[in-house]
C-alpha cells in the first residue's frame, strides 16, 4: 500500500485538477466558518445549523449566521508595453504578483482599486475593466480581478506591506504566480498575450 501524508492545502496548488480545487475550497471555508460560527454574536448562545439555509441558527433570538466572504480586489496596472508588479514581504523568494487589497465598508470597487493602489505604490490609475473572479479560501476571499491603466505618480513601495515595486516589460518578467492557480497570474497572461497578439481563452 503506497504511504500517504497530509499537506497544507496551498502545496497542492497546480498539482490537483480545477475541479478539486473547487471542492477543496469550499470544504476548507465552511469548515473554518462552523468552527468560528458555533455561538452567535448577538445573545451569546449555542448555534445550530439551519434546517433549510445554508446557515447558523440562534434558537434563542432567531439570529442567522451566514458563511463570510471577504472581497477583494486584484489589479493588473499597466503602462503600455510595462507591467507593474511587486514584492511583497509575505512571498516565498523572489516572487513578484499583481496588487490586491480588500473592499471596506461603503466603497465601490472602483474607489478600492484606486485606494490601495495609491496607498501600496503611490500609482494613480485609469479605465479599470473587469477580467474575471477566484474564490481564494485562505481564509474566505472573492478575488475579484481587473486591468487598468497608469494615470500619474511616482511608484513608491508602501515599505509595509510591499517592499519592492517596479515597472516590468512584457519581454522580462520576473517569477510570478502561474495562470493555472491563481487570478494575477491569469491577469498577466492575459496582458501579454494581448501584447504579442495571441488568443487566450477568458478565466473560467
Amino acid at each position: 500500500m503506497a504511504e500517504t501524508s497530509l499537506k497544507p492545502f496551498r502545496s497542492l496548488l497546480g498539482i490537483i485538477p480545477d475541479i478539486y480545487f473547487g471542492i477543496c475550497s469550499r470544504s476548507i471555508q465552511l469548515v473554518e466558518w462552523n468552527k468560528k460560527s458555533k455561538y452567535c454574536g448577538v445573545c451569546g448562545s449555542e448555534t445550530s445549523m439551519h434546517s433549510i439555509e445554508k446557515a447558523m441558527f440562534c434558537k434563542e433570538c432567531n439570529n442567522l449566521i451566514y458563511p463570510r466572504i471577504s472581497p477583494c480586489i486584484i489589479v493588473l496596472e499597466t503602462r503600455k508595453e510595462r507591467l507593474l508588479l511587486a514584492h511583497n514581504k509575505g512571498f516565498p523568494g523572489k516572487m513578484y504578483s499583481t496588487l490586491a487589497g480588500f473592499i471596506e465598508v461603503g466603497e465601490t470597487v472602483e474607489e478600492t482599486i484606486k485606494r490601495e493602489i495609491f496607498e501600496e505604490v503611490n500609482i494613480k490609475v485609469k479605465n479599470c475593466q473587469y477580467y474575471g473572479s477566484q474564490s481564494w479560501p485562505f481564509p474566505s476571499q472573492l478575488m475579484l480581478g481587473f486591468h487598468a491603466e497608469y494615470d500619474g505618480g511616482e511608484l513608491k513601495p508602501d515599505g509595509d506591506e510591499i517592499d519592492i515595486a517596479d515597472w516590468f516589460h512584457y519581454q522580462s518578467l520576473p517569477e510570478v504566480p502561474p495562470g493555472s492557480i491563481s487570478i494575477s497570474g491569469r491577469l498577466i497572461e492575459s496582458y501579454v498575450n494581448k501584447l504579442t497578439k495571441k488568443d487566450l481563452p477568458g478565466f473560467t
